[in-house]
């Protein structure tokens, strides 16, 4: 097995993407009709839960993504570990739209520029010898892109910074919800396709030390005079000495968040603290912002961005980085360090007495359970909603979206093809209570069965997949995966 050096040096090269965009551009039309209906679908129940009134009752008049397709650059692409294949791309659309908004209460409120980028990671997996060839196709964004939108109105209401940042957060939220890793949107190609063999795993763990921060607040370099105008400001916001904190985010999920302690009254702090990320892609953005902790509010002090591949391809893989203040240096940096676990499929870390340094809840291994379909619901179709529910204890629990009957689907028969996943730490899976996986239907419990981990460490390659009896004559088709770790040097 390659280590993760080896791994993150790999690189099918840069390909044209003129045959893409060609494509792109010929699907365009079509591509606004489908990409339409699902932005009203999906954003206006959003808006209805997520945001304040009057604009909880936004709802789109129009949808017009305009004739500006979308574009890529900087195509690569490889083979994956799991015989797939994996495509990473920019993607960047200027758009010139005509969307309309209304809601109670407020002008009608029009979008007529879409700026949205980022970098796509597309995985097309399973092969088979069949046509298509390719058993479904996985699209993500590696990390949140930027979007930005330019409204217009009669009465200048959709210019307000409120409805600017409400609609941003609720768009962004969507993609992220949808399609920012860990989160994949799911495109089958074949309708046999097996979600088993889909299903992208984790590549492991980044052990991530925050270790210090130097001249925070005022640590500049040179005279006043040749200093920037956001140095200046920012010693100026400064003036005492500031006690600092960091927040980390590595990926989209809560999980991938996490904030050090505070150091009190020092430029140069010293943290030295320890955390484990879940990591899915190599290029996932590792985000270090600063802040001066204050009663009043906490003031942003600076943001210092890398790369789990940049930090562990770095000498001793330690970085020295720089801190931006609304994206100009500031003269202060951050130091971070890292090391990386790969998951295994061997239990030693989940059994054993831990996996070296780390907070007190160092990540030993991880528990995930897909959920591909359940057979032989009972119940008449008009009315059955199905869903299935996974349960690990008393703190983790999940659910799979409902189904519902819908034209050329059968609802008795449904595929959910959700994963769900729980990292292990503390003192591993000893004593751990039995992965229960129930049938709903609404909210009416169907049926249900219990797999005990024990059962999981005896299967092959520590997985075990089966179509599970829940009674009443419905079996479940799920996989339990349980996997350790182990330091790549």
């Amino acid at each position: 097995m390659a280590s993760i050096i080896e791994n993150l040096a790999a690189s099918g090269g840069t390909e044209s993407p003129g045959f893409l965009n060609d494509l792109v551009t010929q699907l365009w039309p079509n591509i606004c009709v489908a990409g339409g209906r699902m932005i009203k679908e999906i954003a206006e129940p959003m808006f209805a839960a997520m945001l304040p009134a009057p604009l909880n009752t936004l709802r789109f008049e129009k949808i017009d993504l305009g004739r500006v397709p979308i574009r890529f650059a900087n195509v690569d692409v490889h083979r994956t570990e799991n015989d797939g294949i994996k495509l990473d791309l920019d993607l960047d659309w200027d758009g010139e739209c005509d969307i309309e908004l209304k809601a109670n209460m407020i002008p009608k409120l029009g979008v007529e520029h879409v700026k949205l980028r980022g970098r796509l990671s597309v995985l097309l997996c399973p092969l088979t010898n069949v046509i298509p060839l390719i058993g479904a196709a996985q699209v993500s964004f590696i990390n949140a892109p930027s979007l930005h939108l330019d409204f217009t109105d009669a009465g200048g209401f959709g210019d307000l910074a409120l409805v600017d940042r409400a609609v941003r957060k609720i768009a962004l939220g969507i993609i992220s919800s949808l399609a920012v890793l860990p989160n994949r949107f799911l495109v089958k190609l074949d309708a046999n396709n097996d979600y088993f063999k889909t299903y992208q795993h984790p590549l492991g763990v980044l052990r991530l030390t925050v270790e210090s921060g130097a001249n925070l607040g005022g640590g500049g370099v040179g005279g006043e005079e040749e200093e920037s105008k956001t140095r200046r400001l920012f010693k100026r916001m400064l003036r005492d000495v500031p006690d600092c904190f960091v927040t980390v985010k590595v990926s989209a999920e809560a999980a991938g968040k996490w904030r050090t302690a505070t150091v009190k009254n020092n430029h140069h702090p010293a943290w030295n603290q320890t955390h484990d990320f879940v990591v899915g892609d190599d290029e996932q953005d590792v985000m270090a912002d600063v802040k001066d902790d204050d009663l009043a509010g906490d003031d942003d002090v600076g943001l210092a961005v890398t790369t789990v591949k940049q930090l562990l391809a770095a000498p001793g893989r330690r970085q020295e980085l720089a801190l931006l203040h609304e994206e100009q240096p500031i003269g202060a940096t951050l130091t971070l360090s890292g090391r990386f676990f790969r998951f295994v499929p061997d239990a030693a870390s989940l059994l054993g007495d831990g996996i070296g340094d780390g907070d007190g809840e160092s990540i030993r291994g991880l528990l995930t359970v897909v959920i591909a379909s359940a057979f032989g619901i009972p119940g008449a179709r008009q009315t059955l909603k199905p869903s299935v529910r996974v349960s690990w204890g008393e703190a983790h629990l999940f659910r799979t979206a409902v189904k519902t009957d819908a034209p050329g689907a059968d609802v008795a028969n449904s595929s959910f093809d959700q994963a769900f996943r729980v990292p292990i730490a503390g003192d591993g899976i000893a004593g751990a209570p039995p992965v229960r996986i129930a049938l709903f239907d609404g909210e009416e419990e169907r049926g249900a069965v219990e797999v005990s981990l024990e059962d999981v460490l005896a299967a092959p390659d520590l997985v075990l997949k089966d179509s599970f009896d829940v009674g009443d004559g419905a079996t479940v088709r799920a996989g339990i995966w349980l996997r350790g770790t182990q330091l790549d040097e």
